[in-house]
C-alpha cells in the first residue's frame, strides 16, 4: 500500500536531502524545516538551497520555499517538497505529521523529543533511542552506516572525513579565519593544486591537490574560523558534485527502514 502520510525532516543539508529523497520515492509527503541562513556545503544536492534560491531540484525532485502553512500544503499538493524556515519546529504541531526526523547533524540534540510526533527518529550523535527519540540512525561511515539503533546512541563524531584516494582531512576546506566568504569557483569546477578557491575575510584558501569542487558554502555568509566551508574530491569526476552521496543514500535507507518498522509494529 502506498504511504500518503507526512514526514517532517528537521534540516535540509545533503544528508537530510538524501533522506528526503528516499522518503519521497517511497510515497511519503515530505516537509523540510530549515534555518534562515543554512550553512550547507554540498548545495547542489541539498533542499536547503531553496532558502536562498526560492526553489531547487535534487535528482529530479523539486524543493520549493514555503512562506506559510497554506503555502506548505499547496506545494505538497503539487507533488513537491516544501522547505520552510522554522529552526525551532514551531509549525510541527500545526501539521501533525506521522513522523519527525532530526537530520540537522548538529552532533547534539537541538530540541527534538518524542512528544513532537507519533514517530521520532534521530540521525547521528546526540540522541538516545527510546529516551529522546524512538529510534536512532548511525551516521558514521563504516559497516554500521545507516544501521537502525533500537537502544542506545550512535557513535560519537570522529571529526575525521572518510579518505578518498588517500586524501582525508585535506579534502575538507575550513575557514582560515572568521569573516565573509568570497568564492572564486563554482561547485563542479576543476581546481588545480595551488589555485585560490575562495577567500574568507582577508585570507585566501588554496587547493592542496587537483580535484573537483564538490561543495562550497553560500558566498556572502559570515563564518567562524575553522568552520567547514567546502569540499574537494580528488577523483575529478564532475558528476559527483551533482549526485546524492552513497552516505546520504545509506542513511536515507536506514530512516525509511526505521519508519516502516515502527509502523508495522504499531499496526500489528
Amino acid at each position: 500500500m502506498k504511504a500518503i502520510e507526512t514526514v517532517i525532516i528537521r534540516g535540509g543539508g545533503d544528508l537530510a536531502s538524501g533522506i528526503a529523497y528516499k522518503l519521497y520515492k517511497a510515497g511519503y509527503r515530505v516537509v523540510i524545516l530549515e534555518i534562515d541562513k543554512p550553512l550547507t556545503v554540498r548545495r547542489t544536492v541539498a533542499f536547503s538551497e531553496a532558502v536562498y534560491e526560492g526553489q531547487v531540484e535534487v535528482e529530479g525532485i523539486k524543493g520549493v520555499l514555503a512562506k506559510d502553512l497554506k503555502d506548505i500544503y499547496s506545494i505538497l499538493d503539487k507533488g513537491h517538497i516544501p522547505v520552510y524556515i522554522d529552526g525551532k519546529g514551531d509549525i510541527i504541531d500545526k501539521i501533525k505529521p506521522l513522523a519527525v526526523v532530526d537530520a540537522i547533524i548538529a552532533k547534539k540534540n537541538l530540541g527534538t523529543h518524542k512528544g513532537m510526533a507519533p514517530i521520532t527518529i534521530g540521525v547521528g550523535p546526540g540522541f538516545e533511542a527510546g529516551i529522546d527519540v524512538d529510534l536512532v540512525i548511525e551516521s558514521n561511515r563504516g559497516p554500521n552506516l545507516g544501521r537502525v539503533i533500537f537502544n542506545g546512541r550512535a557513535q560519537e563524531n570522529t571529526g575525521l572525513p572518510a579518505p578518498v584516494m588517500g586524501y582525508a582531512e585535506e579534502r575538507v576546506l575550513r575557514a582560515p579565519t572568521s569573516g565573509i566568504v568570497k568564492a572564486f569557483h563554482r561547485i563542479g569546477d576543476l581546481i588545480k593544486k595551488g589555485e585560490t578557491i575562495c577567500q574568507v575575510g582577508d585570507e585566501k584558501l588554496v587547493a592542496n591537490f587537483d580535484g573537483i569542487l564538490r561543495g562550497m558554502i553560500k558566498e556572502g555568509l559570515m563564518v567562524e574560523k575553522g568552520l567547514k566551508i567546502g569540499d574537494i574530491d580528488p577523483r575529478c569526476r564532475r558528476e559527483l558534485a551533482f549526485t546524492i552521496s552513497d552516505k546520504a543514500r545509506a542513511i536515507g535507507d536506514g530512516v525509511l527502514k526505521a519508519l516502516e518498522y515502527i509502523r508495522l509494529q504499531r499496526e500489528a
